[in-house]
């Protein structure tokens, strides 16, 4: 599935949401970022928020599998965004 860049964006915003559903995984996201709830709140729509969350996502198999059931996304949906919004070449993925 071809995903556009808004759409990369989109769903990083998905899984953000996801996750502060999941307050394990959040800590998990925010001490990997350094970041704190409240400094999350002002960056969230960065796109450079979006790439680190999408990596965080991808580091773990069984993390991207839940988040991708979570919001009922096909886990390729997600390295299809990371890609798009880091561009070709990363994780060994290509660009749609």
């Amino acid at each position: 599935m071809a995903i556009s860049q808004q759409g990369a964006q989109e769903l990083a915003t998905d899984i953000l949401l996801a996750l502060a559903e999941r307050p394990e995984q959040l800590a998990g996201f925010l001490g990997t970022s350094g970041l704190e709830p409240s400094t999350l709140r002002q960056v969230a729509s960065r796109p450079e928020i979006a790439v680190f969350l999408l990596d965080y996502i991808v580091e773990q198999d069984d993390r991207l599998l839940e988040i991708a059931e979570g919001i009922g996304r096909d886990p390729r949906d997600i390295m299809a965004a990371r890609t798009v919004l880091s561009g070709p070449g990363s994780y060994g993925w290509e660009a749609d």
